[in-house]
């Protein structure tokens, strides 16, 4: 690659992250609903046909701040998990959490815009799931750590899977963690979901009057939601 050639691959990396951290700032004031390519372009001093050359449509560019908001958290929480000692699998999980809710009281209006109100007319591309997957992944990464050194004990609760929940857990553990039972599987979906469901309650307002501040209310969560799904700190 020659050096001109370089120079302006360069030039276009820096353009398009500048116009991503324009629509951001749109972002906190408009919402995603409120997001408009010509409004981004003359903030910038340019015109709009060149901010098309980047960007073709306004869902090129919520998909472009979509890929970076998941990437963003998943690196947070991968970050996190790799700072404690691997056999720690009830510290890691911890650290995975702790890190979600702390990216996501770092960027309300980015966390907003995955895990809000779906914007109308949007539909994000299939490229967008492996990024939107990474603290899911990371959080079966403990479990399976945890679940091959006989460090999760699955208590029984009286309650079977039905055979359609047990068919949609059997298949998807085969496809991400083939190691881990279809109960383990059920109830990290559900740790996951609750993770994500108290952190959207605490920045969209729904716990104000009733455990906010919140902090203690989420540690609370984090240790019951790994008791839930069985794991146990090493002897």
């Amino acid at each position: 690659m020659n050096a001109s050639r370089t120079a302006r691959d360069r030039a276009r990396a820096e353009l398009t992250a500048e116009i991503k951290d324009q629509a951001r700032k749109q972002l906190a004031v408009s919402g995603a609903d409120g997001l408009s390519l010509r409004a981004v372009a003359r903030e910038m001093g340019m015109v709009s046909s060149a901010l098309y050359r980047y960007f073709p449509s306004k869902d090129d560019l919520l998909t472009g701040l979509i890929l970076d908001a998941y990437d963003g958290l998943g690196a947070e929480a991968e970050a996190a998990d790799a700072g404690v000692d691997p056999v720690d699998v009830r510290g890691r999980w911890r650290a995975i959490c702790r890190a979600v809710r702390g990216w996501a009281l770092a960027h309300p209006h980015e966390y907003a815009l995955i895990y809000g109100s779906p914007v109308p007319g949007y539909q994000a591309p299939q490229d967008t799931v492996p990024a939107a997957s990474r603290v899911a992944i990371a959080l079966l990464e403990v479990l399976k750590t945890a679940w091959a050194a006989k460090l999760i004990r699955l208590d029984y609760d009286g309650r079977e899977l039905s055979p359609q929940l047990l068919a949609q857990t059997k298949a998807l553990a085969e496809a991400v963690a083939p190691t881990l039972p279809p109960v383990l599987m059920a109830r990290a979906i559900t740790a996951w979901t609750q993770l994500f469901g108290m952190i959207s309650f605490e920045l969209f307002g729904q716990l104000v009057g009733s455990v906010d501040p919140s902090e203690e209310f989420f540690e609370h969560s984090v240790e019951t939601m790994a008791q839930f799904v069985g794991l146990r700190s090493p002897r």
